[in-house]
């Protein structure tokens, strides 16, 4: 068994990665991934349009923004519950996919760490995603929340803020930077996210979790069926899928209770 890792050795590893879930989040959240709000604006003049039956385009704007997503009307009256329920729901079945596909090896793949850093990854990209909603932005409370609700750990608040003597800022930047690059190629690229840039920087923040590898294990996971079934070759992804997906709900029980117990006046955001 190797040295037990210290609190400065979680948070040398979850501050860039909290810094790396931010533009994931973002895209997602407010640029209107998918142009509902932009459409809608541009009822009259879009060549796209003009040639429908104005009824009729209405008819089919109003039900594009209606859609629960973010960049919507529909999500802009969502509460923070309700989003949050949103991310568990909708994201984390993405998250949850991808996580559980080592699993196809059975045994075999759940002898390796991929799986736990993938799923750890999902997990805190979660946690951002729902402290975010409850107006919860500085890195290191996000680190504190990932800390006691992945790693049963109270971490002090100064060390997460990377306020403490040892940080080394232009080190966290570079770790940054490397963990965000796909997502800033696609954005050159595209102007926006791909799915593609989204899942290959998920791996990129599943594999920075790797150094603490230990830690990865205290993780919420699915129940014990859930795991037997993840033993066997095939069925194992699916008995891996149905893990992840309950660990998550477990994630934002514990997200909760956090949030309670350290910011009971943080505001929704909005």
């Amino acid at each position: 068994m190797g040295e037990a890792i210290s609190d400065a050795q979680v948070v040398k590893v979850l501050r860039p990665f909290v810094r790396g879930c931010g533009p994931m989040l973002d895209a997602l959240r407010e640029s209107d991934p998918l142009g509902l709000l932009a459409r809608a604006e541009r009822r009259d003049g879009n060549p796209e349009l003009d040639e429908v039956d104005p009824k009729l385009r209405d008819k089919l704007l109003n039900g594009l923004t209606s859609v629960k997503v973010p960049g919507t009307e529909a999500w802009a009256a969502m509460d923070a519950e309700e989003r949050t329920r949103w991310w568990v729901n909708r994201v984390g079945r993405f998250t949850a996919l991808l996580t559980s596909i080592p699993g196809l090896g059975g045994a075999l793949a759940d002898r390796l760490p991929v799986q736990d850093a993938l799923g750890a990854a999902a997990q805190g990209l979660l946690l951002c995603a729902i402290s975010g909603e409850h107006g919860i932005t500085e890195v290191g409370d996000r680190v504190r929340l990932i800390a006691w609700v992945l790693f049963e750990r109270d971490v002090d608040p100064v060390l997460a803020a990377g306020k403490d003597a040892a940080h080394d800022p232009s080190a966290e930047d570079s770790r940054t930077e490397a963990l965000t690059e796909e997502l800033s190629q696609s954005e050159h690229r595209h102007g926006r996210m791909t799915v593609k840039a989204a899942a290959r920087t998920l791996w990129r923040l599943g594999r920075s979790l790797l150094s603490i590898v230990d830690e990865l294990e205290k993780r919420p996971r699915g129940r014990l069926v859930h795991r037997a079934l993840g033993m066997l070759p095939v069925v194992g992804m699916a008995g891996d899928y149905l893990g992840e997906r309950s660990g998550l709900k477990k994630v934002a029980k514990r997200a909760r209770a956090w949030i309670d117990r350290e910011a009971p006046g943080a505001v929704p955001a909005q």
